[in-house]
């Protein structure tokens, strides 16, 4: 992909100077992710981080919410992958068993939410509706969270058998022991929750959303480019020098755990049983009689 390219889910905008908007635009399916829809926002948020008349990114979504996270109905995860050019160093991707679901993880997940969070640009994440387990790898990395009040925030992967979304920020959104109850009973943290957890900048009506983010973005864009790209350097770099990288490699690590686990026992990545009985039907899984 480049710059010329029409995206099939995502839109690219700009919508002020020095701003440019990605937009996620698949609202049938509640901006559900495949990986053609990653492979696209990752490419718009390079043609944005590449652009030097562009100073601040603003990351928004289409439809009544901003992301279900994964799109688990997406068939052969593991062909698709021959269709784009990686842009990582690690390798797996036509190899069998764990090796070719780690890499293929590394990649798209853990990897895209890594490089978004060190784009040496800001920025801003509005958020409205459901932000589901991958929503959070969209909206995380980002470096300001504008929420509608309408917004809410779950991780809801421990009740599939694992242990956390790949992009394994919850410490630093919300704190230990609010990560720990977080992922232990799978509860949604609403808009004023999140913010006073500090995960969340703003909390605004979801009619004032756009209008909020937009009104951030101009004020930074005001800004130095160089100084922004320092500045958020220097704040990342005393994040990793807690030991969050070290922390996210291993949490990736257990989490590829738990897919070899699940997939040894009902040849599936999750927890079949942990799953509502009209997703199982949908994928196709049945279970055992007990």
């Amino acid at each position: 992909m480049d710059a010329k390219t029409e995206y099939a889910y995502i839109l690219y905008e700009t919508p002020a100077a020095h701003v440019a908007r990605i937009v996620l635009n698949r609202p049938e399916t509640a901006n559900a992710q495949d990986t053609q829809f990653l492979y696209e926002l990752n490419d718009a948020f390079e043609r944005a981080a590449h652009d030097d008349d562009i100073r601040v990114i603003v990351l928004a979504a289409n439809g009544k919410h901003f992301s279900s996270g994964h799109d688990l109905a997406e068939k052969d995860w593991y062909a698709h992958m021959a269709d784009y050019d990686t842009v990582g160093t690690m390798c797996g991707f036509t190899c069998a068993g764990a090796e070719r679901q780690m890499a293929r993880e590394e990649e798209i997940y853990l990897g895209f939410s890594e490089r978004w969070r060190n784009i040496p640009k800001p920025t801003i994440a509005a958020v409205q509706g459901k932000c589901i387990a991958g929503g959070l790898m969209l909206c995380w990395p980002c470096d300001i969270i504008i929420a509608a009040d309408d917004a809410s925030f779950v991780d809801p992967t421990v009740s599939f058998g694992v242990g956390g979304v790949e992009f394994f920020h919850h410490l630093w959104e919300v704190g230990a022991r609010k990560a720990k109850e977080m992922l232990f009973t799978s509860d949604a943290l609403s808009a004023e929750d999140a913010w006073r957890l500090g995960m969340v900048n703003q909390v605004v009506p979801r009619a004032e959303l756009e209008t909020a983010a937009l009104a951030m973005a101009e004020r930074i864009a005001q800004k130095s480019r160089f100084a922004l790209k320092l500045t958020k350097k220097a704040i990342n770099g005393a994040q990793d020098a807690q030991g969050r990288e070290l922390a996210m490699q291993n949490a990736f690590h257990l989490h590829q755990l738990a897919h070899t686990h699940w997939l040894k026992l009902y040849d599936f990545l999750m927890d079949p049983t942990g799953l509502p009985e009209a997703t199982r039907k949908a994928l196709g899984i049945k279970l055992e009689e007990q």
